[in-house]
């Protein structure tokens, strides 16, 4: 990736460094006083509102919003904008209505897959609690190299060095602190991202006031914002399934229902993270738009950081820094202390071990983040991973939470569905380049396909692993 060092390399790493050590000895100190399986897993079933909230939106915003929504834009038009934005937020709003059910049906609860093996049986529940640790851990390794590439971006820092602070740090105080050090640091991490975000919107708008408008990129882009234009349909539907269906697995979201004090602390806190997450993604895709407008060769992962530092002020380059490192450690915890609350609750049913669970589920852990520290210092694209482990999520999303509303529908037809929409999905999906899938152009050609399925393979491969599952509900 090209470099603007706009930062030197001894700066950038000392200001990680700051950031991280301070996140560590907040999270320290804060859990010492909360010790104990039930602090480590649900906080005690006592968090109220504010942290609710404050934790929910840090956990959903990573570092990905400063690439992923922009990148995108430029190629997805404003529809892959707006599936972005209701993606992200789409499963908070679910999660009212899906929360309080479990909370009432499953109060002692811990976690999705725990409440999975109750309702359906071990074999489902393996299947999920394979896919949701995979998707996790997905999202833990495109956490850490995003953040990475950014450093490295900005200043020329070695990938290594940044992933290795990025993960230690995170590391330190989650699984030491579990869940109540993840949201009391989440609470800092929210207020401090959400004042960088204002400061680096502000500047955004005001070096792009001409150029930051609807008007501007219908003038240079305008098949971005055309109804004419396939993709701002087909990006738009595949971003939001794909975002939505994903985050109703993730564990860090199913700790934060039970750890919600009461109902009403819950739907409240779920409502107001809904509502900041949306303007927030829109935004940071929006800026996709006007970046490849001004300029059409905009590398489009670099497209938000084209318009904030045009004029490559250091300033602003200490922003996006102390703005990224926030936001990975937020994700990154939730991650961690999700994976390992899987482990120390559901693990015995699949690894037989005489020890503490608590301690296996941490050695799982770091052996994860060696392997995401691997990833990201290599600086590999995951793009290509992450879409398949969301495409496993389309496939499983919809069976396995009709199950909790049809009491007739059991494991056998959960685990077929699944199966037939993830087949389904799979012969869809597209190869590495785009260019073909396992069915289109491999097993038959395609030219004996309509157009629109062969230029269109990951949006198909999505649609048919979410709805096919459907077609088998009603079979016996």
């Amino acid at each position: 990736m090209d470099q603007i060092n706009i930062l030197n390399q001894s700066s950038a790493i000392l200001l990680t460094l700051i950031i991280s050590i301070i996140f560590v000895i907040v999270g320290l100190v804060y859990s010492k006083k909360f010790q104990g399986l039930n602090n480590y897993l649900v906080a005690s079933r006592s968090v109220g509102t504010f942290s609710l909230t404050t934790s929910l939106v840090a956990s959903a915003l990573g570092a990905w919003i400063l690439f992923g929504p922009a990148s995108a834009a430029t190629w997805g038009g404003v529809g892959a904008v707006i599936g972005y934005s209701l993606g992200t937020a789409f499963p908070l709003f679910a999660l009212i209505y899906l929360g309080k059910k479990f909370r009432d049906k499953y109060s002692t609860g811990k976690s999705l897959i725990e409440v999975i093996r109750s309702r359906f049986g071990s074999q489902l529940f393996k299947l999920i609690l394979f896919l949701s640790i995979f998707y996790m851990t997905i999202f833990l390794i495109a956490e850490v190299t995003a953040v990475s590439i950014l450093i490295n971006y900005i200043s020329g820092t070695d990938l290594w060095i940044t992933a290795s602070i990025v993960i230690v740090s995170s590391l330190v105080y989650t699984l030491y602190g579990g869940l109540r050090a993840s949201i009391f640091t989440d609470n800092i991490q929210f207020i401090v991202f959400g004042l960088l975000l204002i400061i680096a919107f502000s500047y955004l708008i005001s070096f792009n006031s001409n150029d930051f408008s609807f008007e501007f990129v219908k003038q240079n882009k305008p098949h971005l914002l055309s109804s004419g234009y396939l993709p701002n349909f087909t990006a738009g539907l595949t971003f939001f399934i794909a975002v939505a269906a994903t985050n109703l697995f993730h564990q860090g979201n199913w700790q934060r229902v039970y750890a919600a004090k009461n109902n009403k602390v819950l739907k409240n806190s779920l409502i107001v993270s809904f509502i900041i997450i949306i303007p927030i993604v829109f935004m940071m895709g929006f800026s996709g738009l006007v970046a490849t407008s001004q300029n059409p060769s905009v590398v489009p992962d670099l497209a938000f950081f084209s318009l904030l530092l045009k004029d490559q002020a250091i300033f602003l380059s200490i922003i996006i820094t102390i703005l990224a490192i926030s936001l990975t450690v937020s994700s990154i915890d939730t991650l961690v202390n999700a994976i390992s609350s899987l482990i120390i609750v559901d693990g015995n049913k699949v690894i037989k071990f005489k020890g503490n669970y608590l301690k296996l589920s941490k050695q799982i852990i770091i052996f994860l983040s060696l392997i995401s520290f691997f990833v990201a210092s290599k600086g590999l694209s995951i793009l290509y991973l992450f879409l398949l482990a969301d495409l496993f999520c389309c496939a499983a999303v919809l069976s396995v939470f009709y199950g909790f509303y049809s009491k007739s529908f059991n494991e056998k037809n959960a685990y077929v569905s699944i199966i037939v929409g993830l087949i389904g999905g799979i012969l869809l999906f597209p190869s590495p380049d785009f260019s073909k899938s396992i069915l289109v152009g491999i097993i038959l050609p395609a030219d004996f396909f309509p157009i629109f399925i062969s230029q269109s393979l990951l949006f198909c491969s999505f649609i048919v692993a979410t709805l096919l599952p459907m077609v088998t509900w009603k079979l016996r």
